[in-house]
């Protein structure tokens, strides 16, 4: 039997099976290092574990336009980093605003709100654009032609905004509300953190009630399942992918303003690459083109990236393992699309929707 089954695999399915069984033993070996050691106490994994939520629930709600698109139009639209970059850094100058008035002092919620929506407004604008000027003329071509028009897109982006604003970075104001701790089964976890993590879920979920509850989300269900029948049915085309890029460029500009208040270092014109890919990332690992798998997928990445540097790399003795969050991501990417390359919750398309 063992046999029989060895001579069907081709040389291809060999070397990937031994791979998957090689990366599993060294993830293992790294594991078992680190926690036999006791390297962390509690409270640090539980640090690391609050960060990477934070940071991941970012990475879910960049990662949910690009699964929106794919399942509308099903292309990979490599621009919506640049769509994520283009709210964050026009937002920082009303941020910067508010800080130098006071108003951000006095009225810090009302403040955060007003650079939400300010954001979201700048990058739906972007996202739209990008689908009317870049996409639809492209809607009938073949697949290849509108990714590298997504990929000319970002370049685009990126250097009108480095004309527009500058090279420097921009740092957005520090919150004197956000900068406590609180309280959660014993550890203290930095009230910015969990502010973003609780915003950033409430975000989503809206979304999937949008989509499964509300007319227009079955309007997108349907063109997502079968665009000529939804158009037989009576459902504008144009207008429902319209409004899929709007929603993905709103939640990306929300993603903005969290990661700004999260990690207000700096924002600059080149901010949306690295993030554009671990949510791509992220959109992999949970199945691209599945809402609640965007969702689940950035949570994963965050936890991934935030815990893997000090549970499996340092067991294995690499140095400067914080450093190696990027590479992180780009390793998971591969071993997503070696393990599992429809995703956690995605399921293999048909051929004729593949």
């Amino acid at each position: 039997m063992f046999r029989r089954t060895l001579s069907r695999l081709s040389w291809v399915d060999l070397f990937l099976r031994a791979f998957q069984l090689v990366a599993a033993v060294v993830i293992i070996i790294g594991l078992v290092n680190t926690f036999t050691t006791a390297r962390y106490t509690s409270g640090q994994w539980a640090t690391l574990v609050f960060s990477g939520l934070a940071q991941g629930s970012i990475y879910a709600l960049i990662a949910l336009g690009y699964t929106l698109v794919y399942g509308i139009l099903l292309m990979i639209n490599f621009a919506h980093g640049e769509v994520y970059m283009a709210g964050a850094f026009s937002t920082v100058f009303l941020a910067i605003h508010f800080a130098r008035t006071g108003f951000l002092a006095r009225s810090p919620l009302i403040a955060i709100v007003i650079l939400i929506l300010f954001s979201a407004a700048i990058s739906t604008t972007i996202a739209v654009l990008l689908e009317r000027i870049a996409y639809r003329p492209l809607r009938n071509a073949p697949r290849l032609i509108p990714l590298i028009t997504a990929i000319g897109a970002s370049f685009a982006l990126q250097y009108t905004f480095r004309g527009l604003y500058g090279t420097q970075f921009r740092a957005y104001p520090d919150i004197a509300v956000l900068k406590g701790t609180w309280n959660i089964l014993g550890f203290d976890v930095p009230l910015v953190q969990l502010v973003v993590f609780l915003a950033a879920l409430g975000l989503m979920v809206v979304l999937y009630w949008y989509v499964e509850r509300t007319r227009a989300g079955k309007a997108m269900r349907a063109v997502s399942e079968d665009k000529a029948v939804a158009r037989l049915m009576g459902i504008d085309i144009d207008k429902v992918i319209v409004s899929t890029f709007a929603l993905g460029g709103a939640l990306a500009g929300a993603a903005g303003v969290f990661n700004g208040l999260y990690r207000p270092q700096g924002v600059f014109f080149l901010m949306g690459f690295f993030p554009g890919i671990k949510a791509f990332t992220a959109a992999v690992l949970g199945g691209i083109g599945n809402i609640p798998g965007a969702m689940m997928g950035g949570l994963l990445l965050g936890l991934i990236e935030s815990l893997g540097p000090n549970s499996v790399l340092e067991g294995l003795g690499i140095p400067a393992t914080n450093q190696l969050k990027d590479a992180i991501a780009f390793i998971m990417l591969v071993l997503i699309l070696i393990f599992r390359p429809q995703g956690i919750f995605g399921e293999r398309l048909a051929e004729k929707k593949a």
